[in-house]
């Protein structure tokens, strides 16, 4: 009798430990699936060093934007306007830095202290007036579409010194040889060790609180396929030119964020916010303050990646930044966010911008139209939302 219900507990707690690690790790699967079904359906084609390269040029700006609207969606707000601010700040720093000669230092400062103040304007309508965020960045999106048209005047500006284009462009120095670059690939065997190390550290801490945790060999097999996975990625950019710079510019900012929101009293207090406003203010939180920070934070990293992305085309465009919000706001949902607020991580997000780079550029190789594309990610937000609401029911 004792024996039987030793063993029906096993078989629960493994049940629960397999259920937890694939909500915690099922999201990562699927950019695997992807990965691998797009790799044989363009001959090869996706995961080219060359092709992989140009996969997270494309990509970084919506992931850098994603960590901001994260928190957006997080505090139960939305953002339309990221996208029309990017396009904005791009035809601000081609002003300063091609039309006005200013170095490219003190433009980029000024950029980003103007996405911060197009966010404080915003996030004050919004927090402190109650003015639904849907309209406000609604009516942001009209209106800095609409500078960004005047301040270029209908043309395109450039180009840019070549000391702003390697934000964007350049790649980390190389210290062994120039055919393979092997700073690259230690990069990515030391990422993968850290990675090791704090996972281990995690393991030992809920191990000392008594927080249940996987077996022994399921936490090594997981250890082992993410190491596997980080280094064969180091190594393909490796056979290149190397890792990006904006490559570690998206790692330095997804661990910060990633810090921010599990570690700090702001990120608690954002999904605090989020998950029920009322309660949060009666338990001494500023809510107002939050969201508003929350949407300053959005404008820095809108204009950062106006920066990211006008580096990369070497000249601004008045198009420049069209749509991204759609793409950005994908992301979050994709990557597990809840449109009614208060759900949401860091990690998971970005796997969720990488899903929409990869189908963009799968799909895109694979000769399909934009017009079908558009049909196909459409199909994906939605599915996304459903699975969304149908775990919110459920539980």
């Amino acid at each position: 009798m004792e024996r039987s219900k030793v063993n029906n507990t096993t078989n629960i707690n493994n049940t629960n430990i397999l259920a937890h690690g694939l909500k915690e790790y099922g999201l990562l699967c699927a950019l695997i699936i992807i990965v691998t079904f797009f790799q044989f359906s363009t001959n090869n084609i996706l995961l080219d060093p060359l092709n992989l390269t140009n996969l997270i040029l494309q990509n970084s700006y919506i992931v850098i934007m994603a960590l901001g609207m994260l928190m957006v969606i997080i505090s139960g707000h939305i953002d339309l306007s990221v996208g029309s601010v990017v396009g904005f700040t791009g035809a601000l720093a081609a002003t300063l830095m091609v039309t006005n000669e200013m170095p490219f230092i003190p433009a980029m400062f000024i950029c980003l202290f103007v996405g911060a103040l197009i966010g404080a304007i915003q996030g004050y309508w919004i927090a402190y007036w109650k003015v639904p965020s849907f309209i406000v960045t609604l009516a942001g999106m009209l209106v800095f579409r609409g500078l960004t048209l005047i301040a270029l005047e209908g043309q395109s500006v450039g180009p840019f010194e070549d000391s702003f284009n390697t934000l964007s462009s350049g790649f980390i120095p190389e210290f062994f040889g120039e055919e393979f670059h092997m700073t690259s690939l230690l990069v990515g065997v030391v990422v993968s060790i850290a990675f090791f190390f704090l996972e281990l550290r995690q393991r030992k801490l809920a191990t000392l609180h008594e927080i249940s945790t996987s077996s022994t060999l399921f936490f090594v097999l997981k250890n082992l396929a993410l190491s596997a996975v980080i280094i064969a990625f180091s190594y393909l950019l490796a056979c290149y030119r190397g890792m990006p710079n904006v490559l570690i510019i998206m790692g330095v900012l997804v661990a910060l964020y990633t810090f921010i929101m599990n570690r700090t009293t702001i990120g608690r207090r954002i999904y605090a916010v989020g998950g029920n406003a009322k309660a949060a203010k009666l338990s001494g939180i500023n809510t107002e303050r939050v969201v508003f920070l929350a949407f300053v934070n959005m404008g820095i990293l809108a204009a950062f990646a106006g920066l990211i992305f006008t580096a990369r085309l070497n000249s601004a465009t008045p198009s420049g930044g069209f749509g991204f919000e759609l793409d950005v706001i994908a992301a979050c949902f994709i990557g597990g966010a809840s449109a009614a607020g208060g759900v949401g991580k860091v990690f998971a997000v970005v796997i969720g911008a990488f899903i929409m780079g990869v189908m963009n550029n799968g799909m895109s190789i694979m000769g399909i139209g934009v017009d079908y594309q558009q049909v196909i990610k459409g199909l994906v937000l939605l599915g996304a939302v459903l699975i969304d609401i149908y775990t919110k029911n459920k539980t």
